[in-house]
């Protein structure tokens, strides 16, 4: 392994391996994060309307995301009527609509309606949400009996908040285009659902975790083991730790 590609977390003492190609989209995302702070912060100032904040929006995406204005970003959708402001086309299929509102504008589900419909008929799974301090990104997660698709934020930022300036930086990093076509993004989209309560609850009953579990407390408790720990634990998990209905199996 290439020395270089080798990056060492200082905050946790943790060791990762980090790719080219990823510290300089993560610096060109910061970088951007840098530039825009100040014109954001002029828009928010005045209220700017949905024209202006659009303006700003696209040239986030093309520089900051480096998704092309003249390629990649569309504003087929839009029409005199009900319509989207944007949308990410990538190999010629929509990857996903982009809902801009003005840039003091509270965001919420109702304001992505149009998009979802959208998403839906063209077989796209991402939606965007934002008002250019606010950046959402939803997952439209199938529905198991074949209903409309739930929308699940994945990503949810907001450019003018410094003390999440890290959190900022990481989370568009997962919507760059690099990312989106290194499997970056759809990466994160499954951690996010593994990190929910029924799958973490599923994983702290299953036999690794158990087996774990059960040596920790062997060793702190100086017992020697027996025949049905690991029942023992899987009921006391159930049943004391883990809140009911999560736990497969357990009502």
């Amino acid at each position: 392994m290439d020395a270089e590609d080798t990056q060492v977390m200082s905050r946790t003492g943790e060791f990762t391996t980090t790719m080219g190609w990823e510290r300089t989209v993560r610096g060109r995302v910061e970088a951007a994060l840098d530039r825009f702070s100040g014109p954001l912060a002029d828009l928010v100032e005045r209220d700017a309307n949905d024209g202006d904040t659009r303006l700003l929006v696209a040239d986030f995406f093309s520089m900051g995301l480096n998704f092309s204005k003249y390629q990649d970003l569309t504003t087929e959708y839009r029409t005199s009527g009900d319509s989207i402001d944007y949308a990410v086309v990538l190999d010629g299929a929509l990857f996903a609509p982009i809902e801009v509102r003005g840039v003091g504008a509270e965001l919420d589900l109702r304001n992505i309606q149009m998009s979802r419909r959208l998403a839906a008929e063209e077989g796209a799974e991402w939606v965007v949400l934002t008002n250019g301090r606010l950046w959402r990104l939803y997952h439209l997660r199938p529905d198991p009996d074949g209903g409309t698709p739930r929308p699940v934020v994945v990503l949810d930022v907001d450019l003018l908040d410094e003390d999440a300036h890290e959190h900022n930086v990481d989370s568009l990093f997962h919507l760059t285009r690099e990312a989106v076509e290194h499997g970056r993004l759809d990466a994160l989209r499954q951690w996010r659902e593994g990190l929910e309560a029924g799958s973490v609850a599923d994983a702290l009953v299953g036999d690794r975790v158990l087996s774990a579990l059960r040596d920790e407390l062997r060793e702190r408790s100086g017992h020697p083991g027996h025949p049905g720990e690991r029942d023992e634990l899987r009921r006391v998990l159930a049943e004391e730790v883990l809140a009911r209905g999560l736990v497969p199996g357990r009502d």
